[in-house]
């Protein structure tokens, strides 16, 4: 399969094989994350792996994914970090206050997205299976402490890869005229009513985890409540203390 194929047949799968990663594959992971590109070079994340499998039990814990987290090859979480630089300045006499703002921190979140997607990537391309977990923001505190994160860092995601025992079908993306208008932004209701009866159609009819519900229907109910409200406060305790 071409690298276009294994992109466009991207599942989430959270049920592998009790296989290994290999270490030598491991750091090819590790390495295609640290090639993609990353503003002014800054490379302000850091991807921690995690062995220990009291820690891996307590993240399956606090993300509210039981079994498949520690059942994967490897586990990594993905970690905006802007401590090392903060370091760096500070070695130097230098002013930290413009590391505690919001363009920092949102250059941090954009790298170390990047890099995990490019990790992601590369794992597919081997036949291995992945998926993210942003469950990890559910008890951000306590994975925090866990992982005896410094300040200015922040836990992003985990990212779950193995060899996959059973994937998940692939779900259809939203019309092209609405992700990828031309020259403006552009949104037509109508396509978005042909679109949810495509996805209830796969709803109903996927092989596991069967729904009756919408694309539509899903945004109305995840925006429904507010999502992680100490987010704010962790961002403050970490050191963003000059985001208002």
């Amino acid at each position: 399969m071409d690298l276009f194929e294994t992109m466009i047949q991207h599942t989430s799968v959270r049920d592998f094989t009790q296989q290994d990663v290999p270490q030598e594959l491991k750091e090819q992971l590790v390495s295609a994350a640290q090639s993609v590109s990353s503003s002014n070079f800054l490379q302000a994340y850091s991807i921690i792996e995690i062995r220990d499998p009291k820690k891996l039990q307590a993240i399956e814990s606090f993300s509210r994914n039981p079994g498949f987290i520690s059942q994967a090859g490897v586990f990594y979480i993905f970690v905006a970090d802007l401590q090392r630089h903060a370091r760096i300045l500070q070695a130097q006499q230098k002013d930290i206050s413009h590391l505690k703002t919001m363009e920092p921190l949102l250059v941090s979140i954009i790298d170390t997205t990047l890099a995990a997607q490019g990790m992601a990537t590369f794992a597919e391309s081997q036949g291995l299976g992945i998926c993210f977990i942003g469950g990890v923001r559910n008890q951000i505190f306590e994975v925090s402490e866990l992982l005896e994160l410094p300040p200015l860092t922040v836990p992003l995601f985990g990212l779950a890869i193995g060899y996959p025992r059973n994937k998940n079908q692939v779900k259809q993306r939203l019309p092209k005229t609405i992700a990828a208008p031309i020259d403006r932004y552009h949104f037509d209701g109508m396509d978005i009513k042909e679109y949810d009866l495509t996805m209830e159609n796969y709803y109903t009819q996927r092989i596991s985890n069967q729904q009756q519900t919408s694309w539509s229907q899903k945004v109305i109910d995840f925006f429904a409540t507010a999502k992680r409200p100490q987010l704010n406060e962790f961002l403050k305790h970490q050191g963003f203390t000059e985001i208002k």
